[in-house]
């Protein structure tokens, strides 16, 4: 069976190695430990392509180590006991450490992750996961408390050039079109993975590969976009501060990705509904009532005509005139509650609903509709709502934009 071309394209050279200078470049953290040898458990964060198993094969390279790949779909409890056997009775007889690579660890169950802990704290075994989702959410506190958390970007376009150069000079007989490769890595969106696959794919297609070829073989743009961490967050942020911002493009983009990346569109249209009353608020009262009807509207319809609900009522509020007055308001009111004394209820506020209340003084000299008695007699009605302790204080300023 022929190797796969990402897999014949691994260095075996640090100096080989393309993008994240700031774990590999001279001085930096993982060159530093390749290069004393003080080698320790730890966990690679990034997006797909960003090269977390090559890097984890060169530390094993370097260190000659035995690379031990483990399945989080496939290994239960009983194989990770097994492996951290083996890998215990080499130490001991071969003098050889064993490296454990578990890609996707987040995918491992806790009492999966649990059985790693020994091994890791006697030095049996030296962990290297990796993982696209925020290890803090998704990886055991134990286990992050004894590894350290690198982080990894999606590699510069520049970076995919390499990488691509790389891969289309396995193939001396086909010709590769500067506006096909070009093609390859803009649309691999930093994954060096899906650039090489691409490349894979095209020259087995044609001997020359045209942008048309390069289409072909790689479909449409990689978006990476997981739903539970920290990419869904980031773009939902994003859109919600373009909203704010008065910016309708840029709303119209982030809307794009999380449409385009299987986003449940009732999500977004709640989200528009907080906006609505956080953001917009009094300054343009229509905006709750339209953001409402169109998480009906969203749930009615459904994909991929809902897109362009959203998208018009995404645009509106984007362009919507801003009231933080409300927010703030109760923002502040709430905080009073906390951090100052509850005085009573002023008496004339009470329910008086019984002949004990009203003896009590409970509703007595209430004005119950003061602007008409203001209008009928001309004359100024000054009545207090707030607690005493609370008298005169100013929660809702309607010029507060």
């Amino acid at each position: 069976m022929d190797i796969p071309l990402a897999e014949r394209l691994r260095p075996n050279k640090l100096d080989e190695f393309v993008g994240q200078e700031n774990l590999v470049g001279r001085g930096k953290p993982i060159r530093r430990m390749l290069e004393t040898g003080n080698i320790h458990s730890m966990i690679f964060w990034g997006p797909p392509g960003s090269g977390k198993t090559t890097l984890a094969r060169l530390i094993a390279h370097y260190t000659k180590a035995l690379f031990v790949p483990f399945s989080a779909v496939t290994s239960g409890v009983a194989e990770v006991r097994k492996m951290i056997s083996e890998a215990d009775q080499r130490k001991k007889f071969f003098q050889q450490n064993t490296i454990l690579f578990i890609d996707e660890i987040h995918r491992f169950n806790k009492a999966q992750q649990d059985a790693f802990l020994p091994a890791v704290e006697q030095g049996v075994i030296t962990l290297i996961g990796a993982t696209t989702e925020n290890p803090g959410f998704e990886v055991n506190a134990p286990l992050i408390s004894r590894s350290h958390v690198y982080v990894l970007s999606a590699l510069s376009d520049d970076d995919i050039v390499t990488i691509a150069k790389r891969a289309t000079a396995r193939y001396k007989k086909i010709t590769f079109e500067p506006d096909a490769l070009k093609h390859i890595v803009k649309h691999a969106n930093g994954d060096a993975r899906t650039a090489i696959n691409a490349i894979e794919l095209a020259a087995s297609i044609s001997k020359t590969i045209t942008l048309k070829v390069a289409e072909e073989a790689l479909q449409r743009k990689a978006v990476f976009y997981d739903k539970k961490g920290d990419f869904h967050y980031d773009t939902i942020s994003a859109f919600i501060k373009s909203m704010r911002g008065s910016q309708p493009d840029a709303t119209l983009h982030y809307l794009a990705r999380m449409i385009k990346s299987g986003e449940d569109p009732l999500f977004i249209a709640r989200r528009m509904v907080i906006f609505a009353s956080e953001d917009v608020g009094n300054a343009q009262p229509t905006a709750l009532v339209l953001t409402t009807a169109c998480m009906q509207a969203v749930h009615m319809v459904g994909m991929p005509e809902a897109s362009l609900i959203l998208a018009q009522t995404a645009t509106y509020l984007a362009t919507a005139k801003k009231s933080i007055a409300s927010t703030m308001g109760i923002s502040e009111a709430l905080s009073d509650i906390d951090e100052e004394r509850l005085d009573p209820i002023p008496l004339h506020l009470r329910n008086p609903a019984n002949k004990v209340m009203k003896k009590l003084g409970y509703g007595k000299g209430h004005v119950r509709y003061p602007w008409l008695e203001e209008k009928n007699s001309s004359a100024k009605i000054e009545q207090e709502y707030l607690p005493d302790n609370l008298k005169g204080k100013k929660y809702y300023h309607p010029d507060w934009k």
